[in-house]
């Protein structure tokens, strides 16, 4: 039995990956099945296309790219593989992977959305007089599979091509956190355990307060359950500084994630009648632990739960000119890190740093002394390009990046520039 997935047409038109649903059986169980697929696909996020990317790419589409900017090894022909990533596709076929528009300006009939890229498609290159063009075999039809006589569902929304390998990053989009000294000082914080107990974990309550002082002196907010206050918290402790390895000011604290509460009552004010007539006294919020990655005490932290976002990383240069340095790495190297690592960065949103901005890492410049000059002047070397990286997710005031290409191992206090 062969079977071929929804046309290409709807598949790049609707701007989803369609799911791919095959029938042996009843016309009522096949209607079920494509009506709980097509709700499933609503679900996938539309990846923009930023007015600028556009505009770049419908040029191309039109004169195609210069041979100059093909990549020396670009081949004719190439079937994407499961495992791929926009960057990797890009750096086949252009010198400078992060100038994907190119690529996919080349074909923008065909490649109507260029996060639907699939395994099984076959990119061709062709060049014509100067210039080269990019087209999907077949019309970019996903390969016909043979299957046996029984109902299968499949979504192609996981399958389809991402930018990067975002399974890299995941832990740093959904526990890192980076907060300022003011909030990270006045954060609320878990006070007191049910039954004095040094640990809690899931299911545990506990007592927490966001305010500080007693309670003819208070200062700052309260935990409320009232509407439009945050009922759900990250929990936190052992916020490290971050530190800028040239002026040494701190540019923030990272959290260390380590579980979750929800607010179960509010904190209070209630009056206690004593000897001297009715006094005030703070009643802390109560809370329930939801999650705990590892124990947790008194003293941790509460922030509120961030929203969700779906994450879209579109690799490219910064508009604007950029240069820092690398403030923290992370890894199992304990001095330098290599592909596919994380790194912190002493620039953020503040700076111009967007999510999908490429950076090029240069090597640390070698101070020497003149031997042929008389004089003996001390000389600093330039830096050289040592490889690129992609942030991913930014604060204010710092970001984190992927590490994409490296020569040699990326070190704490290198620095970056625009590519």
């Amino acid at each position: 039995m062969r079977m071929n997935p929804l046309s290409a047409d709807l598949h790049h038109s609707a701007c989803v990956p369609p799911p791919v649903w095959r029938r042996v059986g009843s016309w009522a169980l096949a209607t079920s099945l494509l009506v709980g697929l097509a709700a499933q696909a609503q679900t996938f996020p539309n990846y923009p296309i930023t007015a600028g990317q556009r505009s770049t790419a419908q040029q191309v589409a039109q004169a195609g790219v210069p041979l100059s900017e093909l990549s020396p090894n670009a081949p004719e022909r190439y079937t994407v593989k499961r495992g791929d990533t926009l960057w990797d596709i890009s750096a086949l076929f252009l010198q400078r992977p992060w100038r994907w528009p190119e690529l996919w300006g080349m074909n923008m009939d065909q490649i109507r959305n260029p996060h639907l890229i699939f395994p099984g498609q076959v990119l061709v290159l062709t060049r014509v007089g100067d210039r080269a063009f990019l087209a999907l075999e077949g019309s970019g039809d996903v390969p016909t599979v043979k299957i046996s006589p029984r109902i299968r569902a499949e979504s192609l929304a996981e399958a389809a091509v991402p930018p990067i390998p975002l399974n890299v990053i995941e832990p740093f989009l959904t526990e890192s956190l980076v907060v300022d000294e003011a909030e990270h000082a006045r954060a609320p914080r878990i006070v007191a355990t049910q039954e004095n107990r040094v640990f809690l974990s899931r299911g545990d309550r506990a007592y927490a307060r966001g305010q500080y002082g007693n309670a003819d002196a208070l200062d700052g907010l309260a935990l409320s359950i009232d509407p439009g206050q945050p009922q759900v918290h990250r929990i936190y402790r052992n916020a490290t500084a971050l530190i800028d390895p040239t002026t040494g000011e701190t540019l923030g604290y990272e959290a260390q994630f380590i579980g979750q509460s929800r607010l179960v009552r509010s904190e209070t004010l209630r009056e206690i009648p004593g000897p001297n007539g009715v006094q005030l006294q703070v009643e802390p919020a109560t809370i329930d632990i939801t999650l705990s990655r590892e124990e947790i005490r008194v003293g941790d932290r509460l922030l509120p739960e961030p929203l969700r976002e779906v994450p879209v990383y579109v690799p490219r240069a910064p508009a604007t000119a950029q240069s820092g340095q690398i403030v923290k790495a992370y890894g199992n190297a304990l001095r330098f890190s290599g592909q596919n690592q994380i790194v912190v960065l002493n620039r953020g949103a503040r700076d111009g740093l967007e999510r999908g901005h490429v950076l090029a890492i240069l090597r640390d410049t070698e101070r020497l002394t003149d031997a042929t000059d008389p004089s003996r002047p001390a000389l600093q070397l330039p830096g050289e390009r040592n490889g690129l990286m992609m942030v991913f997710r930014t604060f204010d005031r710092v970001s984190y990046a992927l590490i994409l290409q490296i020569t040699d191992g990326v070190k704490v206090g290198d620095r970056f520039v625009t590519p």
